[in-house]
């Protein structure tokens, strides 16, 4: 079955790990996709690598998938990245708001320029485009805004604080978005993540790894395909009467 069949999304941070997870997910089950990333040099490995695996998603005459690469932090071109997916597949009826950087800086020697750049990817960019989207659903009648956050927005996390405070930011963003839209039908949840198999997990050295693991009662890290799961349901009609949660993937991992 088709969970998203005649849907249109759009995924920023969609060119690896959990987002690239997200947008095969999303094309798998129907839907029109836009690939959002910050260089096109990404975008277009990204699309390369979806169309060696899934050429069928562009066929000419019906493709599914575009690469757009707007800077998140300019409304103007996020507004036109929007226009864009709307123009092509007629629709935007799921954003998600996937792109992100970590950090892990001690406060003692963080420079309040990192911490700045790190509060504006991680939340003014899922404000810019949570409202350029809002306006199109609202027009159209309805739509799905989701949010990637992490579990260290509910533990907190030892070093790195812009991280774990912008998470938390976005879980508010949620919140308070999922009380506003509402009367407009727009559903806004967020995707809470635990220690998840993305390419910076991957090259862990196994001294590093198993200690995390050790802290996941189901004695494991997750898979992208773990977390993309939740943006499925998320995204779907059978999460239709769900609004303002924040989903914990993370295999009640406690840090």
């Amino acid at each position: 079955m088709e969970l998203l069949k005649g849907k249109a999304a759009m995924v920023t941070g969609g060119t690896r790990g959990i987002g690239y997870a997200i947008v095969k997910l999303y094309l798998e089950n129907g839907a029109c996709v836009a690939l959002c990333g910050s260089r096109q040099e990404t975008v277009d490995k990204a699309l390369d690598k979806l169309r060696a695996e899934k050429p069928e998603y562009f066929e000419e005459e019906n493709s599914r998938v575009i690469g757009l690469c707007p800077d998140l932090q300019k409304p103007e071109e996020v507004e036109k990245a929007v226009a864009t997916v709307k123009e092509t597949f007629g629709s935007l009826d799921i954003c998600v708001n996937n792109a992100g950087v970590s950090a892990r800086e001690s406060l003692y020697t963080y420079k309040p320029e990192d911490f700045a750049n790190t509060m504006a990817l991680n939340v003014n960019a899922v404000f810019n485009c949570s409202q350029a989207a809002a306006k199109v659903m609202k027009e159209q009648g309805g739509g799905v805004i989701l949010n990637t956050s992490s579990m260290v927005s509910i533990y907190g996390q030892p070093s790195g604080v812009a991280y774990p405070a912008s998470k938390f930011a976005v879980n508010g963003l949620t919140k308070s978005l999922a009380r506003e839209l509402g009367k407009d039908n727009i559903r806004v949840n967020a995707v809470a993540p635990g220690v998840t198999r993305t390419d910076m997990v991957a090259v862990l050295p196994d001294e590093v790894i198993k200690p995390l693991i050790a802290t996941i009662p189901l004695g494991r890290v997750g898979e992208p395909e773990d977390v993309a799961n939740a943006f499925l349901y998320l995204a779907s009609d059978m999460a239709s009467y769900v609004t303002g949660v924040v989903l914990s993937v993370d295999g009640a991992a406690r840090t």
